[in-house]
């Protein structure tokens, strides 16, 4: 079967970001004038997903009305003419059917992922983590679903990292796949590693396409690291088994990857993209060039 589901936990607090988060939720942060949430949303519907469920809690209404029709914006929009932002406006809610559900209480990602069992079903679902944005010409999920099609199982995304940054992610240990350059096997997973434990330098970041079987396994994972439920924990369970869900792989991803859960990196990725447009790039540069010859002073 196809797959054509995908799961985004959005009911995190967004600590990192408060107080702009005391009354917005992260995940509509703006990122230029699109909330960080869309993109996560377009990469899904890009790779073939059009069937979209998030994880959310408290407080997270904004997101939901994010992704619904505004009829008195848009109308407003039509009266003027503006039919840029009206298309703009009117994106959001053509990209999927998106659904959702309350995680209720905070057990970690790996709950989160066990509270989308009903809907997903006997299906091999893709999971996207909002604070990682794939560039669009990078297509990471694409490849990720052609793996999984081609060899069953679960997948995730890796990118080598430096070895003294490997305590702040999942950590893989890996045998290579002949023939595939960006393919490897994983035999092992730890979150969160000391790097004088890590078996790689390998980190695991926030895309999986997940066998079914993983459901099973959440269910009866044990609270780990940080006294949360794990995906990390039930990854590790299946790569020790293939006989419970198929193989785990690792996509090597080398593309263009921004992390909006960082304050500093989010800042970041807001200068490269939007030096990247046509409309914001050139007079930004101009700008930029200006600041950093004057010493980062007006």
């Amino acid at each position: 079967m196809p797959i054509r589901k995908a799961v985004i936990p959005a009911a995190g607090l967004g600590t990192r970001f408060l107080p702009a988060t005391k009354a917005t939720p992260k995940e509509m942060l703006p990122v230029i004038d699109k909330p960080a949430i869309q993109y996560v949303v377009e990469e899904a519907a890009d790779a073939g997903l059009d069937d979209v469920l998030m994880i959310t809690g408290r407080n997270k209404r904004p997101v939901e009305d994010h992704f619904d029709r505004a009829y008195e914006l848009e109308g407003a929009l039509a009266a003027k003419g503006d039919t840029t932002r009206l298309e703009a406006v009117r994106a959001s809610s053509e990209l999927a059917t998106v659904h959702y559900v309350r995680q209720g209480d905070p057990k970690g990602l790996g709950h989160a992922i066990l509270c989308a069992a009903p809907h997903v079903g006997n299906e091999a679902f893709a999971v996207l983590l909002g604070d990682d944005l794939i560039d669009p010409r990078d297509p990471l999920l694409t490849r990720m679903i052609e793996v999984q099609e081609q060899h069953g199982g679960s997948v995730v995304a890796l990118i080598a990292v430096d070895p003294e940054q490997i305590h702040l992610y999942g950590c893989a240990a890996v045998t290579p796949v002949d023939g595939e350059a960006d393919l490897l096997r994983i035999t092992d997973l730890v979150e969160k590693p000391d790097q004088s434990v890590a078996p790689s330098s390998l980190a695991v970041i926030g895309r999986y396409v997940l066998d079914p079987a993983v459901f099973d396994v959440l269910r009866e994972t044990p609270p780990g690291r940080g006294g949360e439920i794990q995906i990390t924990d039930a990854l590790r369970t299946m790569a020790a088994d293939p006989g419970i869900g198929g193989p785990v792989h690792g996509v090597l991803f080398s593309g263009r990857r921004y992390d909006t859960g960082d304050r500093a990196d989010y800042l970041r990725t807001i200068v490269r993209l939007a030096c990247e447009r046509e409309d914001l790039g050139p007079g930004l540069r101009e700008w930029l060039e200006a600041f950093v010859a004057k010493g980062f002073t007006d």
